[in-house]
């Protein structure tokens, strides 16, 4: 007698997707798509930049406005630290544009319009949003949680944000950010809590060298501070 077995798992649930987020230290990953600046490829063809890749949930929303809005104020601050700004949603190009050409004139708090420089990256087809990891399923299935990712000139990830979608980055954070990682890679110095441009940092380690030098400081055996100013 022949006895059949049959699976009582459905197909499909075998066969699940699953995606992660880029660590930092890797490489960040590379793709092409249209934006509101014409077509962008990433990060190859910025190679010698800083660039900060953020998604978020949706156009013509206000926490999303607000945001974008205030990273247009910051376009000057971002440009002196060469660094390139891209953001992506899983809108339409069309729709990115039309929301683009609505922010660029308004005034938000009491400030004057300033336009939008940086590119809106049409990914309606979740592609790059799910190769970052930028999509949460717990969340939702079609729109992106808000997401930063720094990448340097050697485009390696540097340091990854997430923020839920009721909630408005913080651009200063981000821009501080980016000058600690800038100032660790530029004097070899570890960057403390709750640190502003211009502090006091630390020192890996010292030897007789620069022990000798102006500005090192001990705290404790293993807190070597050095003066920035």
């Amino acid at each position: 007698m022949c006895v059949l077995f049959f699976s009582l798992t459905p197909m499909w649930a075998q066969k699940k997707t699953v995606y992660s987020i880029p660590l930092i230290g890797s490489d960040a990953p590379s793709f092409v798509a249209e934006s509101t600046q014409g077509k962008v490829s990433f990060p190859g063809d910025y190679g010698n930049k800083w660039k900060i890749l953020v998604s978020h949930p949706r156009d013509f929303t206000p926490v999303c406005s607000s945001e974008i809005l205030e990273l247009a104020q910051k376009q000057d601050d971002f440009d002196k630290l060469g660094v390139k700004l891209f953001v992506l949603s899983t809108d339409t190009l069309y729709q990115h544009r039309t929301w683009v050409s609505t922010l660029d004139t308004l005034k938000y708090k009491g400030r004057n319009p300033v336009a939008i420089n940086f590119p809106l990256i049409d990914d309606n087809r979740m592609l790059i949003s799910r190769q970052y990891g930028m999509i949460h399923d717990e969340t939702s299935t079609t729109r992106n949680v808000r997401g930063v990712f720094i990448v340097d000139p050697k485009n390696k990830i540097r340091a990854i944000f997430f923020y839920p979608m009721e909630i408005g980055r913080n651009l200063d954070e981000i821009e501080r950010t980016v000058i600690a990682l800038q100032t660790a890679d530029k004097n070899h110095v570890l960057i403390p809590a709750n640190w502003n441009p211009g502090e006091d940092v630390f020192v890996p380690y010292t030897d007789k060298k620069t022990e000798k030098e102006a500005g090192i400081y001990y705290i404790a055996p293993f807190m070597i501070a050095r003066e920035m100013k």
